[in-house]
């Protein structure tokens, strides 16, 4: 599928920001006064950030308020949902630290839940869809929420548990890949599935469904060549989960060297992002003779 920024920048940013947000409601780290102010602020801001890249892959910004009104059946809809009931159960909790130096620790819970509640929500948008067989298995809300309890745990500083979450985010990752590049062919779907005509023989494509472009090749049918998505493998292990891991080893402490660890994290979990995107093979590529 077409990996648009918008969507990499907001599943990245918000799901960086949730789990921070997570880490400080659950009572991991409990600053106060101008502290909890900078901790939660950060939080905010990175979630409220990807909600707002989020609007711009909405083929109509305007009718954003929609979402919510679908939470019984939509994922987006309950996405939409708990993310604002995260941020409202939240605000009490940072409230107390910064004003007063004592948390709300109910508050901080149920919004510490809510957080990785919407993290889930977000993978699970994409994990419902058997038209895209290589998101539809675990790995792919394991990777979702290890990815945001892995940025959660370096932001806050908390070198060692942040080494063992990287450690699993690296599985995780090349369990999705690996497992991922076997779950088209295992999902079953040929031109003659596609087409329903599959019990009267083999189906063969004789003209194409269009001569030129159109929005189903833009968006569902997007190819990236197989070498380049094992380099940009590497490259994503490598920044996201490796790199950061040296880092913290080396200055597991340090301002400096948790800036950088970040930084290199949120930069390999966009390569990664993107793959996850580029590579995701849409069934409707079928109709127009792309076979896996």
């Amino acid at each position: 599928m077409h990996p648009a920024p918008s969507i990499i920048a907001f599943t990245v940013l918000s799901g960086l920001g949730l789990g921070l947000l997570a880490f400080l409601g659950l009572g991991v780290l409990v600053p106060t006064g101008v502290a909890a102010f900078l901790w939660f602020g950060l939080g905010y801001a990175l979630t409220l950030i990807g909600l707002a890249f989020s609007a711009f892959h909405l083929g109509h910004p305007e009718r954003a308020l929609k979402a919510f009104s679908q939470w019984r059946t939509s994922w987006l809809s309950r996405e939409a949902v708990l993310a604002t009931a995260a941020l409202l159960f939240m605000a009490p909790h940072a409230a107390g630290l910064v004003f007063w130096g004592q948390p709300l620790v109910g508050f901080g819970i149920i919004g510490g839940v809510l957080c990785l509640q919407t993290v889930l929500a977000t993978s699970m948008i994409y994990a419902q869809l058997r038209t895209v067989p290589r998101w539809n298995h675990w790995t792919t809300p394991a990777v979702f929420i290890l990815a945001a309890l892995t940025g959660g745990a370096i932001l806050t500083v908390m070198a060692f548990v942040a080494q063992i979450l990287l450690a699993w985010l690296a599985l995780t990752l090349v369990g999705h890949w690996l497992l991922g590049d076997r779950r088209f062919a295992k999902s079953g779907a040929t031109m003659g599935t596609a087409t329903g005509l599959g019990e009267r023989g083999t189906v063969r494509q004789l003209e194409p469904p269009h001569t030129g472009q159109n929005y189903l090749l833009k968006e569902m049918v997007y190819v990236v060549a197989r070498k380049h998505a094992l380099k940009l493998r590497g490259i994503a292990l490598v920044l996201s989960c490796i790199g950061p891991s040296l880092i913290l080893w080396i200055a597991p402490f340090s301002l400096v060297g948790t800036v950088l660890a970040v930084l290199v994290h949120v930069t390999g979990m966009a390569a990664a992002r993107w793959l996850f995107f580029a590579e995701a093979e849409h069934v409707v590529g079928l109709y127009y003779g792309r076979e896996p």
